[in-house]
């Protein structure tokens, strides 16, 4: 699967300013020598698109709407999209801030079909940000990357295995996915027009063109053939979850209902990855935009909601009642090492109950029937 954002930069900037919708906009440093950073659709019908010089996007869309761009609201956005997919299977690969490719194989057997997960995505993405994203399904990367390309904006295309063939080979060449202008010049003189085209190509002829080693690339995926796995690029270095609320917190009951369901977000994250955490983080942002972090080493790795959750509630505490109230809650878990099997001797300053089997049941459940099945009754209203 790969999904895709949809006019990100542009979507982000929406959320906070929603009268604009249906207009379009346009965001990018206006003075100076700026260029365009992101467009709506709306933009882009009159020619606007990205990397354009803004001074050309507004002879082109007089009529559009300028906004600075806000890089950290992107990276924040983006981190809780990717959240939702990890959600989804571990082997996720973000290959920009705004798609990535999921490995489905896990996810089927305990998620049903394809399409239903790419549209549950979707509406979880929407319903947390109000932004959407399209989505492509396929046997490989690349059948899924073209598939995404053409659902958007906003919808989904999924190409059964068997019907790769007759799906790649209408398609104008310049989809192919990582067919760069300059090959695709050198193609097109050749009177390959379409990807069917360069399938049926004499090996030999193309080889002559572009070289053994493009030649060989661009064939195979022409023909339906990539084995490319989607691969995690780095080991992580932490698991977290954090959450900024709609209106600010009381410090007491308020607050520590919000530690715990991160402190149980969290940890669920970390025991489905197969991880063990040696240091509890937490970061409290309060009303008057301050921010603060403090962080607990442990004398041994844990993954029990219990224990994670008494630690960061002890770190909150410490920070005392006199921060003001409290705008954004997060719970992040650090040092994260492979969890052995073997069991884990419990320290005394963490408290000896052995309720793993709770966390198990409890995850078994969330598997089957989604993140929003069990909670604790803490959380309930």
């Amino acid at each position: 699967m790969h999904v895709d954002m949809d006019a990100f930069f542009a979507s982000v900037e929406l959320m906070s300013r929603p009268e604009l919708r249906g207009l379009p906009v346009i965001v990018g440093r206006g003075s100076g020598r700026g260029v365009v950073v992101a467009a709506t659709y709306e933009a882009r019908r009159f020619g606007v698109h990205s990397a354009m010089p803004v001074a050309q996007a507004r002879r082109l869309c007089p009529s559009a709407v300028m906004i600075e761009p806000h890089h950290a609201a992107y990276a924040a956005v983006s981190a809780e999209v990717m959240a939702i997919l990890a959600d989804i299977t571990p082997v996720v690969e973000q290959v920009s801030i705004d798609e990535a490719f999921l490995d489905l194989t896990g996810a089927l057997a305990r998620l049903g079909p394809a399409a239903g997960i790419g549209q549950s995505i979707r509406r979880s993405v929407n319903e947390r940000f109000t932004i959407t994203c399209s989505v492509g399904i396929g046997r490989s990367k690349s059948v899924a990357k073209i598939a995404s390309k053409l659902a958007k904006p906003d919808g989904l295309v999924e190409v059964p295995a068997e019907r790769t063939l007759a799906f790649l080979r209408p398609l104008p060449m310049s989809e192919l996915w990582g067919l760069g202008p300059k090959t695709a010049a050198v193609l097109a003189g050749l009177g390959l027009a379409t990807i069917g085209d360069l399938a049926d190509a004499p090996d030999a002829m193309v080889v002559r063109a572009v070289g053994q080693a493009q030649a060989a690339h661009l064939l195979a995926l022409a023909r339906g053939h990539d084995d490319a796995p989607v691969v995690t690029r780095r080991a992580e270095k932490s698991i977290g979850a954090e959450e900024t609320f709609a209106h600010d917190l009381r410090w007491g009951d308020d607050l520590r209902r919000e530690v715990l369901r991160m402190a149980d977000k969290a940890a669920h994250r970390l025991r489905r990855s197969g991880l063990m955490c040696a240091t509890v983080s937490i970061k409290l942002r309060t009303a008057d935009f301050k921010t603060f972090t403090r962080s607990r080493s442990l004398p041994a790795p844990i993954d029990r909601t219990k224990a994670i959750n008494e630690v960061a509630q002890a770190l909150v505490a410490g920070l005392g009642p006199g921060r003001g109230s409290v705008r954004l809650v997060g719970v992040r878990l650090e040092n994260l090492v492979k969890r052995s099997g073997r069991p884990v001797q419990p320290t005394l300053d963490l408290g000896s109950d052995d309720d793993s089997g709770v966390d198990r049941v409890a995850d078994q459940i969330r598997r089957r029937f989604g993140d929003g099945s069990i909670t604790s009754g803490t959380l309930l209203p």
